[in-house]
């Protein structure tokens, strides 16, 4: 029985399917526990709970974003392996998604109603990082992961010490996004011009500072 190789066309129906998961649905995760999964917090202040909301929600919107970069260089990627290494990230990042959710619900807060426009501006650079070649593309998830780690380190900081279930949540996170740094490395990512990183920065605080808030 012969396997039938994907054309274009079922990369770009299965990508949008994603999307709508993404944005609107329950993704498909991985096999992996949630880390916050029999983990008992200490009772949160109401404080506490409305920061914790917070924090969350803007780790959400950044699974969102991260969930539509990948998929943007997974479309647009030219060799198989790094297509499939990037499917691959993508759908770890959907545990990251589907964990920060669950923290959400649990914190009674709301996720950030922008998030349809922070996915559709991500995949866009995402699939132009993809077509402006495959070393770039990598290079771009490189920075991107240790920006990221950066910013979860922050958050574990600012996290009220009493919820152990967002922190379990977090760490696990950070490491994951290390990982698929290393693995961008080690696949040969190019070194992004210091312009495009400050960019991403100032990206990245314009995304967080609005949706701290909505």
């Amino acid at each position: 029985m012969t396997t039938r190789k994907l054309t274009a066309t079922d990369h770009f129906i299965m990508g949008l399917d994603q999307a709508l998961n993404t944005v609107f649905g329950k993704p498909d995760v991985t096999e992996r526990d949630d880390p916050a999964a029999g983990i008992n917090n200490d009772e949160l202040t109401e404080a506490e709970r409305v920061l914790s909301g917070r924090l969350m929600r803007i780790n959400h919107v950044g699974e969102v974003a991260a969930q539509a970069l990948y998929q943007g260089q997974a479309l647009t990627a030219k060799l198989p392996e790094v297509r499939e290494k990037m499917e691959r990230a993508a759908q770890e990042e959907n545990d990251h998604l589907a964990w920060c959710e669950s923290r959400i619900d649990d914190l009674d807060t709301h996720k950030s109603v922008l998030n349809p426009l922070w996915f559709v501006g991500s995949f866009a650079i995402g699939s132009l990082a993809g077509l402006a070649g495959d070393r770039w593309s990598l290079g771009f998830v490189a920075e991107t992961e240790h920006q990221v780690v950066s910013h979860l380190g922050g958050h574990l900081q600012r996290l009220p010490q009493a919820d152990h279930k967002s922190r379990a949540v977090l760490e696990q996170m950070r490491e994951d996004e290390d990982r698929h740094a290393t693995v961008a490395l080690k696949a040969g990512a190019a070194e992004l011009p210091e312009p495009i990183k400050r960019l991403m920065v100032l990206t990245s605080k314009v995304m967080t500072r609005t949706v701290y808030w909505i």
